[in-house]
This record gives C-alpha cells, sequence and structure tokens, in this order.
C-alpha cells in the first residue's frame, strides 16, 4: 500500500535523504520517496503506520509529517543572485545539492565553501572612472566629474580567488614565523649551537611559543575552529585529526615551558629542558594551510568549463530601432527585440533569423566543429559565433532562458550531485576517523611499554604522526571531483549531464533503446507523394493540413509545410485531438478527417484496399511513413513521408554496438518501415506498431531480467519511457517534455552524442575508482608507517612533518587525477 504524507521543515537535498533514511529504519516501511519541490513523501508500507509511529522516528530532527492535505509549506527564499559568488557549496557535497549564500566552511566537514560560477556573472560590462569610482555607467565615455575616459569595470573578483587570496596571505603569515621557530629548533642539532652563547635554550624555548602564537591562533586558527565543529556535531573529518594532533604538540609545549618540574626525566633533552614541539606544529599546520592553499588553486580549475561557457555570451548587442542600429547591454534586451549579428560577433540571446544568412560556428555549445549554415526561419543561441555575414534574429529567450544559462545551471546542478559510488567513501569516511583516533592511542600505549628510551617522547611524537599523516579529506573528494570535472567535459562536447547517477549509469548500459524519427533519422520529414483516392487532390491537401496545423508532430508539420509550397489555403477546425501512436483527427467543413496509421482506421472502421496496400508496401519497403486519409469513415487519400536517416546514426551504432551496448530501435511505424531502417543500420532488434505504452513494458522487460536500459528519444511520447529507464537520453533537438523527462540531453541531437557519454562515462569512472584507490592505498600505508612498524627492524620513524606535508598532498594528488579527465580524449 502507498501513502502520501506531508513533511515541513525540509530545505534541501540533505534534508530529504535525512527523512527518507529515518523512516526507511521502520520495518513496515518498503521504500520512501520525498518530493522537495512539493514537501511530501510517498510511503509504500507492507502494513499501515500511524502518523505517530512515522513522527517518532523524526522526533529527534526539525522535520514533522501530516497528513496529506496539510498546506504546503510556503518557503521564503533570499532573491536569487545577480552577481557571481552569492552561491557557495562544498566541494565534499556533505548535503548534496544544497548551497549556501554566504561564504564560509561546511557546517559538516569543516571545508571551505566554493563559489559557484552561474550564468548571472555574465551581466553587461560596466564602465568606471579611476578618479570617481561612484561614476558607473554601461557603455564607455567620459566622466562627468573630471572628464577622464572611463574604464572597463571587470565582474567582481570571484570569491574562490578571494579565498585563494586570503588562504595565501594566512600562509605568508605563518611561514614568516614557523621559519624562525623551525631554525631554533634544529640549531640544537649543530655542534657548538652558537645561539645558546647569546641565552639559554629556555629563553628560546619562550621566544618558540611567543612566535608561534599568531600561526596557531591567527593564521591556522580555523583548522581548530573546524576541528571543534566536528566533534561537537560527531561529522569527523581530516580537521578533526589535524586540530587533536597539532593541538596536542603545542599544548604539550606550553604546559612543559610553565610547568617543567611536573614532567618525568624522559622528557628531558640533556640540558634539562624539556622537548619542545613548537616546530611541530607550527610547520604541521602551515604546511596543511599549503595544502589547503594548492586545493583552492585547484578547485578553480575543476569549474572551468562552466568558465569557458560564462565567457561565450557577450556583454553588448545591436539593437535596431525605427531603422537605425544602437549599441544596447545585455540585460536590455526584451523578448521580440530585431537584432543585428555582425561577421566575427557571439549571437547574443536565442533566436530566429529573420533576414540574411550565414554560417555559424556552434561547436562551443555543440561539441560539433564543423560550422552550420543558417537561414531565413532558422534558430541561432546565444554564444554561438557569426561568420563571414550579417543577419538580423528576433529575439525569443533571453537572460536565465537562453541555451547556455539552461547548460550552465544544468552543469552546476550535476557538478554538485552525488553519484551512488559515493556512498561507498561517505560510509568509510564515517568510520576512518574514529578508527584514526584509536590507532593513535594504540601508538602511544605500544611506545610506552615497549619502545626504547625516552618511551613516553617517542610514544607521543608517533601518535601526533598517525593522527597528522591519515587524511579522510583525499577519501571524500575522489568522487565529486571527478564528476565536476567530467560533467564540464561533458557540456563542451555537447553532452548535458543532468545527474552524477545517470553519469555512473551509463557506463553500466546493456540495452538501448532508440526511437527512429528525430533520434535516427533528421527529424525534418518531407512528403514525398500523395495520392487522392475518389477525392479532389487539392481538396485533399487541404483536408490534411487543416487538421495537421495544430500537431507538432515532425510528420504533420511536413505535411503542412509541403501543403502551403503547393499554395494550398488552411482551413479552420474543431474538435481537434490527437491520439497518441496513432494519428490525429479533427472535423473541417462539418466533415470528420481522420489521418494515422493503420490502427487508426481500424479505431473507425475503415478497411484499406488494394491501392493501398501496394501504396504501403512500395514505401514502407524504402524507410518511408504510410499516412492513410479518412474521412466521414471512408478512405479518400494516401501520403508517403521520408525523413532521411542521420549521416552520423550508422556509424554510432557500430560503435555502440563495439563497447556490449545491444541496440533496439522501438517506433509507431509500420513494420516494413522500421525493418528496412533496421536492415540499413544492422540493429540488433526493431519492434514496430509500437504505442507509448509498449516503449515502457519494454524498458520494464528488460529491467526485470537484470539488464540496465538507456532509452533515447526525442518527442512527448517518448518521454514516460524516458523517464523509467536507468538513463534517459533526450535529443536537444526534440521536445522540452523529452529533455525535462531526460537524465542526458544531447545538444546537437544524434546518436553520436550517445557514444561520447558512454566514453565520458567510463573515463570519469575510471578515475573515481583510481582516486578511491590512491586515497585507500594511502592511508594503508601511511598509517601503519607513522606508527612506526618499520622501526624495528630498519630503525625508520616518520616524522610528525613529513606526514603533514604527505596528508597535504594526498588532497592535491586527488584533485590533479580528476583535472586529468579535461583533457581526455572522447571519440
Amino acid at each position: 500500500m502507498k501513502h502520501t504524507y506531508r513533511v515541513t521543515g525540509m530545505s534541501c537535498n540533505g534534508c530529504k535523504s535525512h527523512v527518507e533514511e529515518a523512516l526507511l529504519q521502520l520495518p513496515e516501511v518498503k521504500s520512501a520517496s520525498v518530493e522537495l519541490a512539493e514537501g511530501t513523501v510517498t510511503l509504500e508500507m507492507l502494513a499501515h503506520l500511524e502518523l505517530a509511529q512515522l513522527q517518532e522516528v523524526l522526533a529527534d530532527s526539525q522535520y514533522v509529517i501530516h497528513p496529506a492535505d496539510y498546506p504546503k509549506e510556503e518557503k521564503k527564499l533570499a532573491p536569487m543572485p545577480t552577481i557571481r559568488g552569492e552561491n557557495y557549496y562544498c566541494p565534499m557535497h556533505c548535503e548534496g545539492e544544497k548551497t549556501y549564500r554566504q561564504f564560509g566552511d561546511c557546517p559538516v566537514c569543516g571545508m571551505d565553501l566554493v563559489a559557484e560560477v552561474s550564468a548571472a556573472s555574465t551581466s553587461a560590462t560596466e564602465y568606471t572612472c579611476p578618479m570617481h569610482p561612484d561614476i558607473v555607467s554601461d557603455k564607455p565615455g567620459s566622466c562627468p566629474k573630471c572628464g577622464m575616459d572611463l574604464v572597463s569595470k571587470e565582474p567582481e573578483t570571484a570569491v574562490e580567488d578571494k579565498s585563494f587570496q586570503r588562504l595565501v596571505r594566512k600562509f605568508k603569515i605563518a611561514t614568516g614565523f614557523t621559519l624562525p621557530i623551525f631554525l631554533i629548533a634544529m640549531s640544537d642539532m649543530l655542534p657548538n649551537n652558537s645561539i645558546y652563547q647569546w641565552m639559554p635554550i629556555q629563553y628560546w624555548n619562550w621566544v618558540q611559543l611567543l612566535l608561534s602564537i599568531p600561526v596557531v591562533f591567527y593564521a591556522t586558527w580555523m583548522f581548530f575552529q573546524r576541528a571543534y565543529t566536528s566533534i561537537m556535531t560527531r561529522n569527523y573529518n581530516m580537521f578533526t585529526l589535524i586540530g587533536i594532533g597539532a593541538g596536542v604538540a603545542w599544548l604539550f609545549s606550553v604546559f612543559g615551558l610553565l610547568f617543567p618540574e611536573v614532567f618525568p626525566d624522559q622528557f628531558r633533552t640533556e640540558s634539562g629542558a624539556i622537548h619542545m614541539y613548537f616546530e611541530s606544529a607550527t610547520v604541521i599546520l602551515t604546511l596543511v594551510l599549503l595544502g589547503q592553499v594548492l586545493e583552492a588553486r585547484a578547485h578553480s580549475k575543476t569549474n572551468s568549463a562552466v568558465k569557458k561557457l560564462l565567457k561565450l555570451a557577450p556583454n553588448r548587442a545591436v539593437k535596431i530601432v525605427g531603422g537605425e542600429e544602437i549599441e544596447i547591454a545585455i540585460n536590455e534586451i526584451v523578448v521580440g527585440d530585431l537584432l543585428r549579428v555582425k561577421p566575427g560577433d557571439k549571437v547574443p540571446v536565442d533566436g530566429e533569423i529573420k533576414e540574411g544568412n550565414s554560417t555559424i560556428d556552434e561547436s562551443m555549445i555543440t561539441g560539433e566543429p564543423m560550422p552550420v549554415d543558417k537561414q531565413a526561419g532558422d534558430k541561432v543561441s546565444a554564444g554561438t559565433i557569426n561568420g563571414k555575414q550579417s543577419f538580423t534574429i528576433t529575439a525569443q529567450k533571453i537572460g536565465a532562458d537562453t541555451l547556455l544559462s539552461q547548460i550552465i545551471d544544468m552543469v552546476n546542478q550535476a557538478s554538485r550531485s552525488k553519484a551512488p559510488i559515493q556512498k561507498l567513501a561517505d560510509k568509510i569516511s564515517g568510520y576512518f576517523v574514529p578508527a584514526v583516533v584509536g590507532v593513535s592511542i594504540i601508538t602511544f600505549g605500544v611506545w610506552v611499554v615497549f619502545g626504547p628510551e625516552p618511551q613516553f617522547v617517542y610514544a607521543l611524537v608517533n601518535a601526533i604522526a598517525v593522527l597528522i599523516i591519515a587524511c579522510p579529506c583525499a577519501l571524500g573528494l575522489a568522487t565529486p571531483m571527478s564528476v565536476m570535472v567530467g560533467v564540464g567535459k561533458g557540456a563542451e562536447l555537447g553532452v548535458l549531464i543532468k545527474n552524477a547517477a545517470s553519469l555512473e549509469r551509463m557506463n553500466k548500459v546493456d540495452v538501448l533503446i532508440i526511437d527512429k524519427t528525430g533520434t535516427v533519422t533528421e527529424g525534418q520529414p518531407t512528403v514525398e507523394e500523395v495520392v487522392a483516392l475518389g477525392f479532389d487532390q487539392t481538396e485533399l491537401l487541404q483536408q490534411i493540413a487543416s487538421v495537421n496545423q495544430r500537431s507538432e508532430h515532425p510528420l504533420a508539420e511536413a505535411i503542412v509545410r509541403y501543403a502551403q509550397d503547393e499554395g494550398v489555403t488552411l482551413q479552420s477546425i474543431t474538435d481537434f485531438e490527437s491520439v497518441t501512436g496513432k494519428g490525429v483527427t479533427a472535423k473541417v467543413g462539418g466533415q470528420l478527417t481522420a489521418i494515422g496509421n493503420e490502427k487508426l482506421l481500424l479505431d473507425y472502421e475503415v478497411k484499406l484496399n488494394n491501392v493501398a496496400h501496394e501504396f504501403a508496401k512500395k514505401h514502407q519497403s524504402v524507410g518511408r511513413t504510410v499516412s492513410y486519409v479518412a474521412v466521414d469513415g471512408r478512405l479518400v487519400g494516401l501520403v508517403a513521408i521520408g525523413d532521411k536517416i542521420k549521416s552520423t546514426s550508422k556509424q554510432a551504432i557500430e560503435d555502440l554496438k563495439a563497447n556490449g551496448i545491444k541496440v533496439i530501435m522501438m517506433t509507431g511505424d509500420h513494420m516494413r518501415t522500421a525493418q528496412a531502417v533496421g536492415d540499413e543500420l544492422s540493429l540488433d532488434e526493431v519492434v514496430a506498431d509500437c504505442l507509448p505504452a509498449d516503449k515502457m513494458e519494454k524498458v520494464k522487460a528488460l529491467q526485470s531480467q537484470g539488464l540496465v536500459v538507456a532509452m533515447a528519444g526525442d518527442g512527448i511520447n517518448d518521454a514516460p519511457a524516458l523517464a523509467l529507464a536507468d538513463v534517459g537520453i533526450a535529443m536537444g533537438t526534440g521536445t522540452d517534455i523529452a529533455i525535462e523527462s531526460a537524465a542526458i540531453t544531447l545538444v546537437k541531437g544524434d546518436l553520436h552524442g550517445i557514444v561520447k557519454a558512454r566514453i565520458l562515462s567510463e573515463k570519469v569512472m575510471r578515475n573515481v575508482k583510481q582516486n578511491l584507490f590512491f586515497a585507500l592505498l594511502y592511508n594503508g600505508f601511511g598509517v601503519p608507517l607513522a606508527a612506526g612498524v618499520l622501526f624495528p627492524f630498519f630503525g625508520i620513524l616518520l616524522s610528525p612533518m613529513i606526514a603533514a606535508l604527505a596528508m597535504s598532498f594526498s588532497s592535491v594528488s586527488v584533485i590533479s587525477n580528476a583535472l586529468r579527465l579535461r583533457v581526455a580524449k572522447i571519440v
């Protein structure tokens, strides 16, 4: 049994996961699915549970469960940002796709939040006076106060750069104070140490303490704050270990400096002074800070694909008003404006060419290098580059509605989503930090009992080294970094990935189901032949074109276009109805006209004669679609429509089959038409005369066999199957509904994009596994080495300072490996 309830208190995907996981703890709950936007949860239960029982498992949270008719929770959201840097996310994706309004640390893991690069940052260039910064203009000119030329005011420095600069500044301070501490401590290793002739070691220890204060309490204080937060919230992470390790070393040194008499001789040097670890604590913290600096710089490269897309959008456009051309800011354009695109300029917004023709470089959006010929009536997209001809366009989509903006938003959302494999890393990380603390305590105990003199010194140093070298950060970053770079790479190739889960599943696909029209074929059908049966030819064309003018199907558009070319005048119609998978009907001049396939004619008890059968056989054998026309229950005409197979389809299908994917074509066309296309493309299976429900049933049947199914389509009738499939793939040339239902969208709309998606998925998942392997291998060797397992055999110990350096570079190495995907070769 299924029941739907309202849930209040949810605000992000982290909330969604918490509610689902809590409710699934109940043995009676088989499945729980939260719809965050609606504020509802749908439960499939083996036995009915009362509302109080459901609320009991949510008792320790802010979430409250209500009956289905409870009023929907009104969320008062802050206005969306208008400049870059007002949205931030955690690079570890601790709370899924949740974003934050203010820069700071992630409340879960303590990592620096990263600024989201958004389409909002493509606003128009502003100009300001170098002498009077309060003067701001949207166009170049002179300052009204001093007459100086206005200069371009670049968009505010990206917050990630601000974060980087902040870390660099702190690193310089930390290095400046740590270096003298290190030199003082290391001078003890020199014979006849001259600095001790200036003043005794006890005084130098006080100097080390004073020098360490700016390092601990300013430059790296954030690490201790994050450690404290992680312990209080029980979200243990790398900062937990760093805070404990470096904190113990520094506090031990301070205590030893203030109360030396309480320590046994084992903690004393030959001069009688207590061993100080100011240099260990400060060097460790400074090296960790260096790792944060390197990570901040590397993070800026992971979303380089989005930055490239942002650079595509021009800041200004040329608008035609009353026959005159005026230059305006991009944000001043409104739908319906007539704009001039000059040779070499970028198209400012999505629109339709009004006058002129040219070649357009769409490679930055479609991933295809060849320019595309465009003429009056063709669509153009913002950010694409005009060739050598000038033309005018009518603005149709502006701002966030343009294809470029939608691509950027989709890439951002996909980059923040979690791949299923991330659950493994999250689970390991959850046990990792407590385990490391346990190993550190055991290390201390073993060295105290079995270590050489001075046991306590050895025990303390090695216990700290264990804490420092362990790096759950590398483990946590392994998946999200690869996904972020992979999604960006896909966008560059014209493969838009909606979420990380679909990117991972694409690697496991066994079967691909494809539609015919618009997927295998060009999707721009043309009428090849029209035959009237006891009906006037012109009147027949008028009937079928008038009915089809209300339909959005590519075949209907082809008929209307053909009739208009023949000079036929369309009539008004009534009672229009689109019969899914069969055809269309309407009344034209009081006569009921039905146009569609044989199934539609059977509904109206219209029988086909020999002429119709021969006509169908002739055209279907060469892959054409045949539509039948009936008026008031009588067959009156036949229409043959051809749709050229895309030039890339055959090679793409061969490549998919070579990758071990079985390719099935399912279409509403007659079997002879479908089989002709199937034979030409060497498809594994062809299923004809399909209704949308048949495609869904096929997907279910294949999934029941344990197969991972991908579905590619471009029409409204494909949407249910796209949503049900393990991976739904929409052609970018198709309908909005199909694109919304799919997990992957191919901007160019050809099957070769599926090959790209498959190869990209393989490379990303290989990269993720490499990252996880290296992170686990690093800790598998690093922790025992820091504990001193090699000391009994080789006398080798790992200094906590070396451990800190290795820990910092482990995270950087994971990010660097992920960045290799940016230059990966995708066929």
